[in-house]
């Protein structure tokens, strides 16, 4: 029987491809551009940008101008007699205040600092997000992908247990066939027809588990494109699959200034660490310059009389004014309890950090070695789906002969489809494992 090989590509976008077709880079373009944790950084990136313009403001003097107006009436006491009098009296009061910090305890600086490693991390905070979004989507799609071909390989499977039904009932009314092979052949053909019904259920949950994570419609219709043939197929000789010289060390050494990841856990590091700092800060005393202008204006309304008018008090009565504050905390326990908060939360972030690197550091090197053994592998159930066929194609040769059982036709049939699904799965986790490799290496996940 004529091998058929199920092998699914990096599926690609070309200009023959129909555009109701999609292809993993389209899917992923799709979920970055769509996805809600991206629309979400978006908005932190501006409030980061925003923060920094806070913390450069931080350094300029503030500025308060008050205007109060009083108007009074009934008993009051006549500041030149000491006596009560009743009387109506009018009073308008002005300020202008103006405070610069000039000392902190570097607060202000550190704050500043923190802000602009906070505005300079939303590129790789975004990268990150995007790079999370488009793995998941690719596992997803790689999912969808093997569950669709495992229909095409269930439905063919389900074919030739039909072929051979009809022709289990031919030889049963020429008499060289029994009943009982029959209804065995019967139960394949309902075996065959049950595995197709759960492999089309499966395909939809993996579909619309790829449309949750591309934010895709649910209702709208998502084809995926799959081709059969791809770079992934090997040669027919079946030649040894060589090393591929890839070194996960020396990935791992160029990655590490370039992982997303890592810089996220070095930012939170830094972060951290200037937390501390501004919390000691806090600690120090603080020193401030302040100065002001004031003046106002009074009227008794009582008395009939010649008053100076407003120009001329407001004016006449100005007041101008300098100070300089210096702040020393003697004991405060918010500000200690904060400070060794901030001790404790700068070494939790260097422990995750160094967790982060050795993380990274097992995920290349178990992409690399799978990616390897995932190639070999995929090499030998090649060898075995052929040599699988072929016993197949002579069990069901000499089953037509009357030279073998049932049973036995069955069990060449099962071995052949376990060995057809299992190609299948290492050519869909080859896929994932290369792409990833490439990506360990630098290249960009969507191309």
């Amino acid at each position: 029987m004529k091998r058929i090989g199920i092998l699914i590509g990096w599926l690609v976008w070309t200009a023959g491809v129909s555009a109701q077709s999609w292809s993993l880079d389209d899917c992923m373009k799709y979920a970055v551009e769509h996805a809600t944790e991206v629309k979400r950084e978006v908005v932190n990136a501006r409030q980061r940008k925003q923060d920094y313009q806070h913390a450069v403001a931080g350094f300029l003097p503030t500025v308060t101008g008050g205007v109060q107006g009083q108007y009074a009436w009934g008993r009051n006491i006549d500041p030149e007699t000491n006596t009560y009098n009743n009387v109506t009296t009018f009073n308008n009061y002005y300020q202008l205040y103006a405070e610069l910090n000039v000392f902190d305890g570097f607060a202000t600086i550190n704050a500043l600092k923190q802000a602009k490693l906070s505005r300079d991390y939303s590129a790789t905070a975004m990268q990150k997000i995007q790079d999370d979004r488009a793995i998941d989507v690719m596992q997803k799609y790689v999912d969808a992908a093997y569950a669709e071909a495992s229909i095409q390989i269930a439905s063919e499977k389900l074919n030739e247990s039909k072929r051979m039904l009809a022709k289990m009932k031919r030889l049963y009314e020429l008499g060289e066939k029994g009943r009982p092979d029959v209804v065995q052949m019967e139960s394949q053909v309902a075996e065959d027809e049950y595995n197709l019904t759960h492999q089309e259920n499966v395909a939809k949950q993996s579909l619309l588990a790829l449309k949750s994570a591309m934010n895709f419609p649910v209702d709208e219709e998502l084809k995926i494109l799959i081709n059969e043939e791809q770079n992934l197929k090997l040669t027919s000789d079946y030649k040894e699959v060589p090393e591929s010289g890839v070194n996960y060390e020396t990935v791992y050494q160029a990655f590490q200034h370039i992982s997303p990841d890592l810089k996220s856990a070095e930012y939170e590091v830094e972060r951290a660490r200037y937390d501390y700092k501004i919390a000691k800060g806090r600690l120090l005393p603080s020193l401030s310059l302040g100065g002001g202008i004031s003046t106002n204006y009074y009227k008794n309304l009582s008395q009939k009389g010649q008053y100076d008018g407003f120009a001329s008090q407001f004016h006449n009565n100005q007041g101008e004014y300098l100070a300089l504050t210096l702040s020393i905390p003697i004991y405060n326990s918010d500000r200690w309890h904060s400070v060794k908060k901030a001790r404790n939360d700068w070494q939790l972030a260097q422990v995750n950090l160094e967790e982060t690197r050795r993380k990274l550091h097992d995920q290349i090197a178990q992409a690399v070695m799978d990616a390897e053994g995932y190639a070999k592998e995929l090499h030998q159930m090649q060898k075995k789906v052929a040599s699988d066929s072929l016993a197949y194609h002579m069990s069901s040769r000499k089953f037509e002969e009357g030279m073998l059982s049932t049973f036995d036709l069955h069990t060449a049939a099962q071995t052949l489809l376990e060995s057809r699904i299992k190609e299948l799965q290492m050519q869909m986790l080859l896929i994932i494992k290369q792409r990833l490799v490439a990506y360990y290496q630098g290249e960009n996940l969507i191309k």
